[in-house]
């Protein structure tokens, strides 16, 4: 995936659904390699690689590894379904494994190779208004907002609006404004869904610390936890996004996700880049 070399820092480009990461593995490095400053260099889509986050691999004592997220904009992501799906099936590529243990900030996460598609637990989701985290108490289906969104917690917090149609909601001019409301005080992602069927909905997505994204795994997971605590869908939902489609499923061990993966390129940067 990536490493250090005396001409510069090879690393990978992936991407699920659209949703496209930078992959660098440090596993074999004393410390980790990512800075806020080579985050954000990187995350340049004119004068860098261009990506919605970056997943660094780290040594883990109690997984078969670490994974640590960064934002384009340089500050530290909780969770990245997509991601993490990639660098799954990257490390299974390579090892043959077909079970993974994945040390994030959100806990272990278990991905799993079925038949192919790579799945993802990434845990229980968190619906206590205090650990999304909320400023103050309230219903979280029905929080004291515009549009009558629901909050979900996912390792990073979500708003999700159910909206008559995706395609035509204000993800620009609304997604920045809801995502540094006071009510999130760690900011939170942005979500607009709509029912396609009770099994399916339409999502488009404003990432916190990035912008508007072609896909988010966690905001997918969010997004069908919130549908099904409004009724409107089951626990097992396939959700369009920009860029591709993905699947959530709801399990008592908790939220689970697929979808496509793809390995675009692995490179090196040039030495002092981002110095």
């Amino acid at each position: 995936m990536a490493r250090m070399t005396g001409t510069g820092l090879i690393f990978s480009k992936m991407h699920g659904a659209g949703n496209d990461f930078v992959v660098i593995d440090s596993r074999g490095c004393a410390e980790r390699l990512t800075t806020p400053a080579l985050a954000q260099a990187l995350g340049d889509r004119h004068r860098g690689v261009g990506f919605d986050q970056l997943a660094e691999l780290r040594p883990a004592d109690d997984a078969d590894l670490l994974l640590e997220f960064w934002n384009a904009d340089g500050s530290r992501a909780g969770a990245c379904g997509n991601a993490t799906r990639c660098v799954a099936s990257m490390v299974m590529c390579q090892t043959g494994a077909k079970t993974l243990t994945i040390r994030t900030a959100r806990g272990i996460l278990y991905a799993e190779d079925r038949g192919g598609q790579i799945w993802v637990n990434m845990g229980a989701p968190v619906l206590d208004w205090q650990d999304i985290p909320l400023s103050q108490k309230c219903d979280i289906e029905h929080l004291p907002l515009p549009g009558d969104p629901v909050a979900v917690g996912m390792g990073n917090p979500h708003c999700v609006h159910f909206v008559a149609d995706a395609d035509a909601a204000p993800v620009a001019t609304q997604g920045p404004v809801v995502e540094h409301d006071p009510l999130f005080p760690e900011a939170t992602n942005v979500e607009f869904a709509s029912l396609i069927a009770p099994d399916h909905l339409r999502l488009r997505v404003w990432e916190r610390g990035t912008g508007i994204t072609l896909a988010c795994g966690s905001g997918a997971c969010a997004t069908a936890v919130a549908a099904n605590l409004r009724d409107l869908t089951g626990r097992q939902v396939t959700i369009t996004a920009d860029g591709g489609t993905l699947m959530v499923d709801w399990r008592d061990d908790g939220v689970w996700l697929t979808g496509p993966v793809a390995h675009v390129f692995t490179a090196t940067l040039a030495e002092g880049f981002g110095q």
